[in-house]
C-alpha cells in the first residue's frame, strides 16, 4: 500500500512537473516568437535616441548711415537660452527624478512627478528659458533621460522703435507681420536631427547620424536707422505738439525704389507682443504706411494735375477765373478759407491749393482719363512691398463717378489710398516719369557667408519727363511761395504739396466737420531730386492746416536726410 502510495505521488509531481515544463515553453514561445519582435522594438526604442537641433533664425539687419565701420545695426536677432525636456519611459527613480528638477521648474515635487510619472517617449517642455547656470546645474546631475536642449528666443534691441515694419516672432517661432511676416520661411532655416545608441543609463555608446541645423537667412535693409529713428523722435514730437491721435512717416530713394525710413505711432514692443495681444491692442501689429487706406485730400491733386499735362488735356498756360465756390450736381464745393482766388494758371492752383479750380481741372481733364492715370500710377493694385500685410486704396469704378466723384477725387476725397501707394506716385513724378516698386530688402546674406544684392525693379514709364518737369516747378513754387513754406530746406529746392483731407464719421458716412488728416507730400532736392517723403498726422486738435502741422515736420525730415544721409551741399 505504501509503495503504491508513493508511486501515484511521483506521477502527480511527474504531471505538475510536465505542466510546468508546457506553461514554461508556451510562455517562452509567446514572449520569443509570438511577442519577440515587440520586445526587440522596445528594447531598440530605449537604445536609439534621436535629438533635433534647432537653426538659429536670421538676423535682420538696418543700415546705418552713422555706422563708419560696419554700417550696420542687428534689429532682430536671435539669443539663446535652454528648456528642459524629459522622455518618462526613459526615466529610472521618478520620484527621485522629481525631487531633483522641481526647484529648477518652479513647482512642487508633487506636480513634476505626476507629469513625468507615465511611460510616454515625448513629453513638451517642463521648463523654457533656462539661464545658462541652471542648464549647467541640471546637466551635471547626469539624469537618464533628461535633457536639456539649447532654444533661441527672438530679440528686439530697439524695444518698439520700427516694430511695425519688423513685425515679431510668436511663442511657436511662426514669424507674423512685417518683416519676419513676409520672409518667415526663408529667416526661419531648417532644423537638424542626431540619432545614435545609448546604454541602460541613457549614456551615448555611438552616434549614428549627424544633420546640421541650416540657420535662417539674414537680411539687411535699405532702412537707414538713424533716418529712421529721426523720423520716430519726430513723430513723437508731433503727436505732443499737435495732439495728434497717430503719426506716420515714409522715404524712398526715387532712383531704385528702396525704402530709406518707414516709422509710424503709436507702436509696440515686440518683444512682449502678447501683452498687446491679451489686452486687445492688436491692431497695433498693423503697419498703417502699407496697410490702412485714407482720403489724401489736397496732396493728390499733382496726380491729378500730371494726367492733365500728359494727356494733353490741359497746360502749364491753361485756366480761368475762379470764385470760392462751385455748384456740382446740387452740391457746393468751397475752397479751403472760404474766399476765390480769381484768375489763376494751372501752377497757381496748386499753390493757392484750390479746389474750386481742382474742379475746373476735372472737366478739362474728363472722368475717363483720370481714372486711367490713377490706375497708372498704381492705386488700384498693391505695390508689391516686400512686406506682410499690404493693403490697398479704394477708388470707385468709373461707371459710379458721376459728377460729383469726378469733382471730390480731383481735390483728393471720395478716393482713400495708402500711404506707401502715394509716396511711390511722388516718387515717380520726381523719377521723371518712371515709377518703381518699393522695396526694403538690400542684401541677402546667406548663412554660408555668401551675399547677393537686391537689385531695383522698374514698374514702368508712368508720364513723360517733360510732364514730370512741369510739376516739379509747379511743386517748387507750393513750397517758395504757397501754403508749403514751412516745409523749405535752407540752401535746398524743395518741391512738395500740403494736404488737409477732411475725414468721414463712420456711423453716419459722412464728413465730420473740423477733423481732418493733415499731410505733407514732395520731393527734394528739386533740381536733382533723390527721395521722396510723405508726413502724415492723424486728427491734430490745435492746428487747422497741414500748413501748420505736417509742412514743418517734413520740412525738419528733409533737412537731416539732405545734410546727413545723402550728404548734399546746399546749392541756393
Amino acid at each position: 500500500m505504501k509503495d503504491e502510495k508513493i508511486v501515484g505521488r511521483i506521477k502527480i509531481i511527474a504531471a505538475l512537473f510536465i505542466l510546468l515544463s508546457i506553461i514554461l515553453v508556451a510562455r517562452l514561445f509567446q514572449k520569443q516568437i509570438i511577442e519577440g519582435k515587440s520586445y526587440v522594438a522596445e528594447a531598440k526604442s530605449q537604445q536609439d535616441f534621436s535629438k533635433k537641433e534647432l537653426p538659429q533664425r536670421g538676423k535682420i539687419y538696418f543700415a546705418d548711415s552713422t555706422d563708419t565701420t560696419s554700417g550696420n545695426y542687428a534689429m532682430a536677432y536671435d539669443t539663446e537660452n535652454f528648456s528642459l525636456f524629459v522622455i518618462p519611459r526613459n526615466l529610472g527613480n521618478k520620484q527621485d527624478v522629481a525631487a531633483k528638477l522641481a526647484p529648477f521648474v518652479g513647482i512642487s515635487q508633487m506636480e513634476v512627478y505626476s507629469l513625468i510619472n507615465n511611460d510616454k517617449s515625448y513629453l513638451p517642455a517642463l521648463k523654457a528659458g533656462l539661464s545658462y547656470d541652471d542648464a549647467d546645474k541640471i546637466e551635471a546631475q547626469d539624469i537618464p533621460g533628461v535633457y536639456v536642449l539649447p532654444e533661441y528666443k527672438r530679440y528686439y534691441p530697439e524695444s518698439d522703435f520700427s516694430a511695425q515694419l519688423l513685425g515679431f516672432v510668436d511663442g511657436s517661432g511662426v514669424g507674423r507681420y512685417g518683416f519676419e511676416g513676409f520672409y518667415d520661411k526663408e529667416l526661419q532655416g531648417s532644423a537638424g536631427e542626431i540619432t545614435g545608441q545609448q546604454d541602460t543609463l541613457g549614456r551615448v555608446i555611438s552616434l549614428l547620424s549627424e544633420n546640421a541645423p541650416k540657420n535662417g537667412t539674414s537680411y539687411q535693409l535699405s532702412i537707414d536707422r538713424s533716418v529712421n529713428f529721426y523720423i520716430y523722435q519726430q513723430l513723437q514730437l508731433a503727436i505732443q505738439t499737435y495732439q495728434a491721435e497717430s503719426a506716420m512717416a515714409v522715404a524712398v530713394d526715387i532712383k531704385t525704389g528702396k525704402v530709406i525710413a518707414m516709422a509710424s505711432l503709436p507702436s509696440f514692443d515686440p518683444n512682449n507682443y502678447s501683452q498687446y495681444a491679451n489686452s486687445n491692442q492688436t491692431a497695433l501689429f498693423k503697419n498703417p504706411i502699407i496697410s490702412t487706406a485714407y482720403e489724401p485730400g489736397s496732396i493728390f491733386k499733382p496726380v491729378i494735375v500730371a494726367s492733365g499735362l500728359d494727356s494733353g488735356k490741359i497746360t502749364p498756360d491753361s485756366g480761368s477765373t475762379f470764385g470760392s465756390s462751385v455748384d456740382v450736381a446740387g452740391f457746393t464745393i468751397h475752397t479751403a478759407e472760404g474766399k476765390g482766388f480769381g484768375a489763376e494758371k494751372i501752377g497757381d492752383i496748386l499753390r493757392n491749393s484750390d479746389n474750386v479750380g481742382m474742379v475746373w481741372v476735372g472737366q478739362q481733364i474728363g472722368s475717363p482719363i483720370m481714372d486711367q492715370y490713377i490706375q497708372k500710377f498704381g492705386f488700384m493694385d498693391k505695390t508689391g512691398i516686400d512686406l506682410s500685410g499690404e493693403g490697398v486704396g479704394i477708388v470707385q469704378q468709373l461707371k459710379n463717378w458721376g459728377q460729383i466723384g469726378q469733382a471730390t477725387v480731383t481735390f483728393g476725397q471720395g478716393i482713400s489710398v495708402t500711404a506707401i501707394q502715394l509716396v511711390m506716385a511722388y516718387a515717380a513724378l520726381a523719377n521723371k516719369g518712371v515709377m518703381m516698386k518699393p522695396e526694403v530688402v538690400d542684401k541677402i546674406l546667406n548663412d554660408d557667408g555668401s551675399r547677393s544684392s537686391v537689385d531695383p525693379v522698374t514698374v514702368g514709364k508712368i508720364i513723360s519727363d517733360q510732364t514730370s518737369a512741369e510739376i516739379n516747378q509747379m511743386l517748387v513754387q507750393v513750397v517758395e511761395n504757397g501754403y508749403g513754406k514751412k516745409a523749405a530746406v535752407k540752401g535746398f529746392w524743395v518741391a512738395g504739396k500740403t494736404g488737409t483731407a477732411q475725414l468721414v464719421d463712420p456711423a453716419t458716412g459722412k464728413y465730420t466737420q473740423g477733423i481732418f488728416n493733415h499731410s505733407f507730400a514732395g520731393f527734394a532736392p528739386a533740381d536733382n531730386p533723390k527721395f521722396a517723403l510723405l508726413v502724415e498726422l492723424n486728427k491734430p486738435k490745435n492746428a487747422t492746416y497741414a500748413e501748420s502741422t505736417a509742412a514743418p515736420v517734413f520740412g525738419n525730415i528733409a533737412s537731416y536726410l539732405l545734410n546727413y544721409y545723402y550728404r548734399i551741399a546746399p546749392n541756393r
